[in-house]
């Protein structure tokens, strides 16, 4: 009895250390990084005693900033005063890019890893978990016959969604190049946004679905049988059509997966980037399906000499779009875009066919800080 104790003592012992391999309880300082202080201005600190140069750079300190070494080693850097916003940054030690150790948030945009804060306050306390009714998320797999495909995509279901029966309406949200159906809820907060949007009453309770808009890629990276590949920002089946020409199969998953409301009023479409451009195609060939359209930072970008029937007599195809009307058709994108004149571009072909929108320009580039703001503009207009 008392040997089957010890081994039992040793078992337990051995799991325990094992668990706990990574926890240091050794009485080191313990550093904050990034420390957000009473001002917005935000504090970094590394201990890197034997560099001889640590910088650090993100959306959060474009131009870069070199971090002063302390008498006890500690490099430490404090910003100018920052706007709310969720950030990202990462350090550079002796020219390599390294993590931030004492930040354990990090977020993945297309192959790169970034550690990333929120300063709070304004628009960014729509990114927050608050105390509110949530809604939840679930990665869903359905059969795409157009793709011959299993495939993954992400749905937000309201707060409240499980205990009634009825029905609701559907924004379909898609990512720009490079992204997949993981790439809204992490770099978006669209779980964040919708929860606190609608605690606030300023939207409708909705469903939103987040696709993955890669014709050629069934899962993000890492999730999928493709295994551990790396992400890649333009994959080989971006402009051939065949996301915007198989988004039935999407429709028809979710209309009989989810109780949903199935009338045109009852559908909306939006999209970032090339997202974007999938928003604008797809309801155009898909003319009588979706009331509200969402365009953010696009406009046709396909290759002019794309042989794919999605983007063949796109002109008539938006004609009849308009003709047959809609409730909403908003274009959202910043001054200093890459893709600025192409979107105005855009909008000269709608003007010249009389095509209702509206337009929100707004400063900054192709950043998520604008795509966050757009989404949570966006959202309150819909099903109204």
């Amino acid at each position: 009895m008392k040997k089957s104790l010890l081994i039992l003592v040793l078992i337990l012992f051995g799991i325990g250390t094992q668990a706990q391999e990574n926890v240091d309880f050794s009485k080191k300082k313990d550093i904050i990084s990034p420390e957000i202080n009473s001002d917005n201005t935000v504090t970094f600190r590394l201990d890197a005693k034997n560099a001889k140069e640590v910088k650090v750079q993100g959306d959060c300190i474009p131009e870069g900033g070199l971090l002063t070494k302390g008498e006890d080693g500690i490099w430490s850097l404090t910003t100018k005063k920052l706007n709310p916003e969720l950030y990202s940054y990462s350090f550079f030690v002796d020219g390599v890019k390294a993590f931030d150790p004492n930040n354990a948030f990090l977020i993945r945009d297309v192959s790169t890893v970034v550690n990333v804060f929120l300063v709070g306050g304004g628009k960014a306390d729509l990114y927050k978990v608050t105390d509110v009714p949530h809604g939840t998320v679930a990665k869903r797999w359905y059969t795409s016959p157009k793709l011959e495909s299993t495939r993954r995509l992400t749905v937000y279901t309201p707060a409240g969604y499980e205990s009634n029966q009825q029905k609701y309406p559907v924004l379909y949200l898609m990512h720009g190049a490079g992204g997949d159906e993981n790439a809204w809820m992490e770099l978006g907060r669209t779980a964040q946004i919708m929860d606190n949007l609608i605690a606030q009453g300023k939207a409708k309770p909705m469903i939103v679905v987040m696709t993955n808009g890669n014709a050629d890629q069934t899962a993000t990276p890492g999730e999928s049988s493709e295994g551990f590949v790396k992400p890649i920002f333009m994959r080989p089946a971006t402009f051939s059509g065949k996301t915007e020409a198989a988004f039935g199969d999407i429709i028809q998953f979710i209309e009989s997966n989810y109780r949903v409301k199935k009338e045109k009023a009852s559908r909306a479409i939006a999209g970032l980037s090339m997202g974007g451009m999938h928003s604008l195609v797809i309801s155009a060939n898909y003319p009588n399906t979706f009331d509200y359209v969402g365009v953010f930072s696009s406009a046709m970008l396909q290759p002019k000499d794309s042989q794919a029937a999605v983007y063949s007599d796109f002109t008539n195809k938006l004609k009849t779009q308009r003709d047959n009307g809609f409730k909403l058709y908003w274009i959202g994108i910043g001054n200093s875009d890459f893709l600025f004149e192409r979107s105005n571009e855009y909008r000269k072909l709608l003007d010249s066919l009389q095509f209702n929108y509206q337009y929100h320009e707004t400063a900054g580039g192709h950043t998520w800080s604008n795509w966050r703001d757009y989404l949570s503009l966006y959202a309150p207009l819909l099903f109204q």
